[in-house]
């Protein structure tokens, strides 16, 4: 069912509203570095904490309470070790503004991920525009 006119001018003005709103909040987004999961440590972290539960069970039912803490203090730690993010590695690069507010390669534009950002806007809107002429 297509919007209405004044649903679609609605709908318009928000978006204005929001890019306006909120555009620090996305630059600062598009600008974090993305890093890959430490596989290994969340994997280690897991039987970690595995563990900690089984002796946290035996301690209760051999009626030990170190054991019982023992288990504990292994449980947090492996849960710990499974959520805590990875360390950077030297060779990764991280985008960082320079305080002039001139942007890198000589102040040409706007960045490559506000650029990529932009065109999946815009292919999106034309998906959208084609979706309500009736297109596919």
């Amino acid at each position: 069912m297509p919007l209405s006119e004044h649903e679609q001018r609605l709908l318009d003005e928000m978006e204005r509203n929001l890019y306006q709103n909120d555009a620090d909040f996305v630059a600062n987004i598009s600008q974090t570095p993305r890093r890959k999961p430490a596989y290994r440590a969340i994997v280690l972290g897991v039987l970690i904490a595995v563990v900690g539960v089984g002796a946290l069970i035996a301690g209760v039912t051999i009626r030990q309470p170190l054991v019982g803490i023992l288990g504990f203090v292994l449980m947090f730690a492996g849960v710990l070790l499974a959520i805590t993010p990875g360390r950077r590695r030297k060779d990764e690069a991280v985008f960082e503004e320079p305080l002039g507010g001139a942007h890198p390669a000589g102040g040409q534009g706007r960045p490559k991920s506000q650029k990529n950002s932009a065109d999946f806007m815009n292919r999106l809107g034309e998906r959208w525009d084609k979706r309500q002429d009736g297109e596919r």
